[in-house]
């Protein structure tokens, strides 16, 4: 296998840094220096390789982004031609991105210092790539609420929003026990997800017991990753 050239490396070691300082003080709490300094490198060097501040952030968001979207793909996957498979389109959906988020806790960590305002300057990211991916989503239900197998009274988009809402702060704290310290072990995972399934099936009215997780989504399946 040939190796990877001295500057992909160091571009790829970058992104990888820069991903998790961002998710951890935010775009606007750092500046490209610190950056920088914490690669080992200068900032001639980091604009050469990546461009400014406001490039490398834009680079961190379009590897994750791609990456969920591959994730989306996969959920909604024969979803426009089986009902049933369209029903089931967020249970899907919970399985996989729980498991995106537990295997890159930055994703969550991003999105929720956008929701802070946090690179209020950057606006295009929403546009560009969470509304395409929430279309993607609500479209993959669209044959189960044509023909039936879901209520057309089920606000479906807010159910979107609560699942990734709920991944989300799963992922960055856990919950409490009865000691009040925050626990997040594959235990506590476990009822996790099965919460997730309950709440979906149970607001979308689907027949029977919930699933479960869904064996193409499982960690022994895994999705593909930035």
């Amino acid at each position: 296998m040939a190796s990877i050239p001295r500057a992909g490396r160091q571009t790829e070691i970058l992104e990888e840094l820069a991903t998790r300082l961002f998710a951890a003080l935010g775009y606007d709490g750092i500046s490209l220096g610190q950056i920088a300094e914490a690669a080992g490198l200068d900032v001639a060097a980091v604009n050469d390789l990546v461009g400014g501040k406001r490039e490398l952030y834009l680079t961190v968001l379009d590897r994750l982004y791609r990456a969920k979207w591959q994730l989306l793909l996969k959920v909604v996957e024969g979803a426009r031609e089986n009902p049933e498979v369209s029903a089931y389109t967020l249970h899907r959906l919970a399985d996989g991105y729980l498991d995106f988020c537990l295997v890159h806790p930055e994703a969550a960590r991003l999105s929720t210092q956008r929701i802070l305002s946090d690179a209020s300057d950057v606006g295009e990211v929403e546009r560009q790539y969470i509304q395409p991916q929430n279309t993607l989503i609500l479209d993959g239900l669209a044959l189960a609420v044509a023909t039936g197998h879901v209520d057309a009274t089920v606000d479906l988009e807010f159910l979107l929003w609560s699942i990734v809402w709920s991944i989300h702060d799963f992922c960055q704290g856990g919950i409490l026990d009865d000691q009040g310290v925050r626990v997040s072990d594959p235990c506590t995972t476990d009822r996790f997800r099965a919460h997730l399934h309950r709440l979906i099936h149970r607001t979308m009215a689907l027949p029977g017991p919930h699933p479960g997780p869904h064996p193409a989504l499982t960690p022994e399946n895994p999705m593909p990753h930035p």
